[in-house]
Formats: structure tokens, sequence, C-alpha cells
């Protein structure tokens, strides 16, 4: 049963705000009484009094540091880190450009480990918190022309695995999630895949994700994963 005062008051970093998963969680979220603090490159196009923009570019190690800084200046805590920001781009092996290879690891793996680093001193000042990865069902099996998406995801999927083992001990909860085909933007640049209704909806997809959150502190969601029952 959920908590409705569990989650109110609350504090939560999310990265990638501006549009699709990252949106509808800090919309759900806002709902509940959570105060976000989105980081990201794009303001969102939405407002509300307890939603708080930073402006960071995850891959830029001193950008998180300010970003972190600014965030705990202003706020003093925080009980909730949400990795979110990714992109994904698919070729075939002989003509995938090594520079879009190297910005997926750089957002999807690199972003993920500079804002944990980041953050952790206050998940372990509070005993407690709670980590989630947005990785992708790309975080456990293989695609054709995924080597530079899967590959990101999959370390991501290890780094989490490291996360959890190392963290439980402080008290803090470690979460992967695995959604499959999410009708968002991430497939715009994406040729031959168009959004369906056979996809995931992403706001459904966020109430999932509020409840990994809503759980008691020895209650544990490790992973869920998420699939549309019949894709196009």
């Amino acid at each position: 049963m959920p908590r409705p005062d569990f989650l109110a008051g609350k504090t939560a970093v999310i990265t990638g705000i501006s549009k699709g998963i990252g949106k509808s969680l800090t919309l759900a979220l806002l709902d509940r009484g959570v105060s976000v603090f989105g980081w990201g490159l794009s303001k969102p196009d939405y407002t509300h009094s307890n939603l708080h923009f930073v402006t960071c570019d995850v891959r830029d190690e001193a950008a998180v540091a300010r970003a972190a800084a600014e965030t705990l200046a202003h706020t003093g805590e925080v009980h909730f880190v949400i990795l979110n920001a990714g992109l994904g781009h698919f070729s075939p092996i002989e003509t995938f450009d090594f520079a879009a290879f190297e910005q997926m690891m750089q957002v999807n793996v690199a972003g993920a480990f500079l804002t944990v680093r980041a953050l952790v001193p206050t998940l372990k000042a509070l005993r407690g918190g709670h980590i989630v990865a947005i990785s992708s069902i790309a975080g456990r099996v293989g695609s054709p022309q995924g080597e530079g998406y899967n590959t990101s995801k999959f370390a991501l999927t290890g780094m989490m695995d490291c996360l959890f083992q190392e963290l439980r001990r402080d008290g803090i909860k470690v979460t992967t999630v695995f959604p499959g085909s999410t009708a968002t933007h991430f497939f715009d640049a994406i040729p031959g895949v168009q959004v369906n209704d056979k996809m995931l909806d992403p706001a459904e997809l966020a109430e999932s994700i509020v409840h990994v959150l809503d759980t008691s502190p020895n209650y544990l969601i490790r992973e869920i994963e998420v699939r549309p029952l019949n894709s196009k």
C-alpha cells in the first residue's frame, strides 16, 4: 500500500527531465510532494514551485561538481538520485561513427558515474536514500546495430550491480530499471522505427518507478523489467 506521507518532503535529483521518461517521472514525483532538481542541458517546457532546473552537462566532471554544490546549497540533502540522461545511436558496425560511440559512453556511462560519485556522500550522511538507473532491455540482451547503445547500457547495468554491493551496508538502495520500447522522442533519430500505441506509456512506467521509491527502508526492489505485452 502506498504511504502518502513517505515521499512528501523528500528531494530528488533527476538527470534529463526535459522529455520522455524523465519528464513523466518528474511530474509523478512532484505530484507526490517531492522537490525535484533536474540536471541537464535543455530546460524543461513545464514549471512547478518544487521544480528547480540546474544546467549541467553530465559528461563534464567540473559541471557535475558545480551542479551538486548548487543543489546541496539549496536543499541541504538529497534522498533520491535518478540516472535518466541518455541517448542512442544505431548503425551497421562497418559505418558506425566512433564519435557517436564515444558520446553514448560519455552520457550513458560516465554521466551516471560522475553523478553518483558527486551525490553519494550526502546519501551516506543520511544513512539512506535510493539510486535508480534507467537502463534498457538493451542492457540485458544484444541487438543488431547496437554495438554502441547496448554496450553503454550493459556497462550501466554492471556499474549499478557494483554500487548495490558497495552501498547496501550504508542503507542506500540501488535499483536498475529495464524498460522495453517506450513511446518517447528516443526513436526520433532511429531510422525505420516509429512511436506507436504498442509501446510502453512513459507515464505508466513512471508510476512503477515511484512505487519502487515508495518502499520501507529494508525493502529493496533491486531490478524491474517492463515490456510491452504485444509489440509491433
